[in-house]
Parts: structure tokens; sequence; C-alpha cells
């Protein structure tokens, strides 16, 4: 295929197959890993570097607010560089970084390296819009969603498999892993991914200041961002948290928070159902329902006595539940409203997700040693009940401007 023409894409005619799918889907999995990897075991690390318990949490939003940046500077370049050459060089630096950070003895370098490790991690979102590239139009919302359950498999499953790391082989061990797996990512992307030449005529900073025109272009844009920014800042509230608590009050050791943080992956199985529910035109009702439960998720879990594990288990699996849907439709809607920008506007939807995120893990230490669990629950129910209410107050805004 000629690389003159835009978009230059080496794929099959028909477009993705199955197995491009998995393999999209697996590799999404594994590099948005390195971004939780640390989540559970923070207790760990933090005494280990000399950390106080208060800081602790400030490894895993360091991590969220590098992978921002990347969404920010790095992903727009989707739009303008080759993109499978983009993917091997940011796997590439993630691989060293976590490497570096499994033998770094000083405090301020891993924090410093988790930041590098969070900016080198978005070839994820350079996979997806990929991805939706080359599905047709009449299965993208599947094709988004399937791929999206690998990764948000990704970032269920590596918190559970970095506390049974770390308990049997020390944390360091984890780290250590995860550099093998992005060397092996690498080696998939280099032989597996097609090659995308973008059409854009744009300089970079060119591309950065048309991020600013999208936001202000797209009310779709600025309102899903807004909604799953809030949803994402209580995930990562209650997952930095929830750690902590069963190990603290709960007797439980990292194996065994390992097997509930499995529990919790259950909540994946959102992201393919909202992908087909937005297929078939049900965008609205499926992002109500997501926005309703979040909040729900936390109170539910109160009903069990003395918020017991069974209890955190419950509030877990219908929070990821509940935050997975909603990224899922958010996703769909915003790469339907300008498929010549979509990596610009992937970066903007999912940067402001890991601001709230960022926020939500950065608050979490501080709040659970001042407020316990029950200022997590507080906290953790108001952020999504705030996105419930400006989504009923925009549609109802819209139903009457329709």
């Amino acid at each position: 295929m000629n690389n003159s023409m835009t978009s230059t894409l080496q794929a099959p005619p028909q477009g993705l197959t199955r197995a491009m799918v998995l393999l999209f889907a697996f590799c999404c999995g594994a590099i948005v890993a390195n971004i939780y990897y640390a989540q559970p075991i923070v207790e760990l690390i933090a005494p280990d570097l000399g950390l106080s318990a208060q800081s602790a949490s400030l490894i895993v939003s360091l991590t969220q607010i590098g992978y921002a940046l990347g969404l920010l500077f790095l992903v727009p370049l989707s739009d303008l560089i080759e993109n499978r050459k983009l993917m091997i060089a940011t796997a590439v630096v993630a691989g060293l970084s976590l490497l570096a950070a499994a033998t770094m003895q000083h405090a301020n370098g891993f924090l410093l390296l988790s930041l590098i490790i969070g900016f080198s991690s978005v070839s994820v979102q350079m996979l997806v819009p990929l991805a939706a590239h080359l599905a047709p139009e009449q299965s993208r919302g599947k094709v988004v969603g399937n791929i999206m359950g690998g990764l948000l498999l990704g970032i269920l499953l590596a918190r559970p498999l970095s506390s049974l790391i770390a308990d049997h082989f020390g944390w360091r061990a984890v780290f250590m892993y995860a550099a093998l797996v992005m060397l092996t990512i690498v080696v998939l992307l280099s032989l597996t991914i097609p090659r995308r030449v973008p059409d854009a005529r744009a300089t970079y900073g060119q591309l950065l200041k048309s991020l600013a025109t999208l936001l202000n272009r797209h009310a779709v844009l600025r309102q899903r961002a807004l909604y799953q920014g809030l949803l994402f800042a209580a995930f990562s509230l209650f997952w930095t948290t929830a750690p902590v608590e069963l190990a603290r009050h709960h007797g439980l050791s990292q194996t065994q928070i390992a097997l509930f943080a499995l529990v919790g992956a259950i909540g994946a199985i959102a992201a393919p159902i909202a992908g087909r529910l937005a297929d078939a035109g049900f965008t609205r009702r499926a992002s109500l329902m997501a926005m309703m439960l979040a909040p729900a998720s936390f109170l539910i879990g109160l009903s069990t006595p003395g918020y017991s594990v069974i209890g955190l288990a419950v509030t877990g699996v219908l929070l990821d539940f509940a935050v997975q849907m909603n990224m899922v439709l958010g996703q769909r809607a915003v790469y339907a409203l300008d498929p010549a920008s979509r990596g610009r506007l992937n970066a903007l939807y999912m940067t402001s997700i890991f601001v709230g995120g960022a926020i939500g893990s950065a608050m979490a230490s501080a709040l659970y040693e001042h407020d316990g669990w029950q200022g997590v629950i507080a906290i953790g129910a108001g952020l999504p009940l705030v996105a419930l209410g400006v989504f009923v107050l925009a549609e109802s805004k819209g139903a009457k401007a329709r």
C-alpha cells in the first residue's frame, strides 16, 4: 500500500481479524498494568525507601500524573508520526524505567521513575484509536469494547498479580517482571501491529494548540471527560486504600489481598457489554445506569455487618463494573466526533480520566489516615454523585433543546 495515501494502514482489507483484536487487547492490558502494579504494595515499598505512611500514595499518584502527561504530550503524536514506531519507542522507555525502579534505593529517585513509568506507558492509548481506525463503523463499538476489556483486565489483574509476586519474592520482583513483559510487548509490536501513517500535515506545536480547539468545539468531549474523571477518582481512591484497610483491619496477607483484587476483575465484563450497548444506540441509558451504580456501590457495601471483606468485595466489583462501562461508552461517543482527530480526542479524554485518578490516589493516604474507611466511603460515593448530577442536568437541557 502506498505510504503517500492518507492514514495509510498496512492491514487486512476486511479490517481487524479476531486474532488481531485479541492481540490488541493483550498488548493494551499488559502495558496499562504498569501504572497499577504499585497500588496494592505501597505499604511494602514506602518503608523500604524511607517514605512515610502519609506520603506512600504519592507513588501511585505520580505514576498516574505521568500517564496523564504522556496522554497530553505523547499521544497527540499518533496523529503525526507513524504509529508503530511511536508505540515501540515508548514501550522501550517504559521497560527501561521499570528495570531501574526494581533496583532503585532512594525515595526521590523512585518517585521520579514512577512519573516516567506512567509517562512512557501511554502506547496503549495509541493502540485503541488505531483499532477504531481499522474497525468498520457498524462494529466499532464492539471492537473497541473488546479491546478495552483487555485493557481493563490489565488494570484489574495488575493488582492481584503484584500482591502475589511481592508476597513470595519481594516488591522489587514485581518491577523486574513488568520490565520483562514490556520486552515481550516490544517484540510483539514490532512483528504484528499494522503500520499507520497519519494524514496530518500540522507541526507538533500546531497539534498541541489544536487540543484546546477540540476541547472548546466538542461539548460531548468535555462532558464525557468530566463524568469519567470523577468516576475514576473514586475508583483510584478505593483501590489505593482497600489493600491498606484489608491488611490493617482484616488481617489479610498480600496473597489474600491478591485474591480479593482478583474478584474485582469481574467488573471488566462491563467493557464489551458497553460497546454493544453503544452500537445499539443505548449510550444515554447505559451511562445513567453506570453513574447511578458507582455511588451506590459504596453504600451497598455498607449493608454488610461492620463493612466486612465481603462488603469491600461487593463495592469493588460494582464500582469496577460502573467505571469500566462508563469509560467505554464515553470513548465510543468521543471517537465518533472527528475520525481525523481520534488520537488527540482520545488524549484529551484519557488525560482528564487520569488527572481524576491521580487526584483520587493523592488524597487516599491522607484521607484514610485522618478519617478512616468512613471518610473513603463519603468521598468515594460523593465524586460519582457529582458526575450523575451534571449528567442529568446536561441531558435535561439537551432534551429541551431538541
